[in-house]
């Protein structure tokens, strides 16, 4: 399994982090977590609703900025935290996303920060023997 390291020396107004998964699955999985983490403390996000989506792109790197970009979506339109999510990624250009949470409940969950957005600054994936690294930056 996956897992990820704050980066404290990013800019003020953003939330910078690498990330580390055995798979690509693996990387996007922690990615998608570590997000809504910045927001509200996922382990009080209960798995109850799904919402499924597909996504192409041209690059791994597009793929990954799409994924979270459309869970951002999801999130401001309907308003749902995220805590779990299934993932598959064909040819490292398509990918098919079930995430599972429930509507955002301010008397349940911790209201952290907002997340706006994610930015291609430094986002770049690498693979080597012990799997696949990114670092993501968010606005928040």
């Amino acid at each position: 399994m996956g897992h990820f390291r704050i980066i404290e020396e990013g800019a003020f107004a953003d939330f910078e982090f690498e990330a580390y998964g055995d798979t690509l699955e693996d990387l996007f999985t922690v990615c998608g977590k570590v997000m809504f983490e910045v927001m509200t403390d996922i382990s009080k996000v209960e798995p109850s609703r799904e919402m499924q989506f597909n996504i192409k792109a041209e690059s791994v790197e597009d793929l990954l900025f799409s994924f979270l970009s459309e869970l951002i979506f999801l999130k401001d339109t309907s308003k749902y935290f995220f805590c779990d999510f299934v993932i598959e990624i064909k040819e490292r250009k398509i990918l098919h996303c079930i995430s599972r949470g429930e509507p955002i409940d301010r008397d349940k969950h911790e209201l952290k920060t907002d997340v706006k957005a994610v930015t291609y600054h430094k986002l770049e994936i690498k693979h080597n023997d012990k799997g696949y690294h990114t670092r993501v930056i968010l606005d928040l």
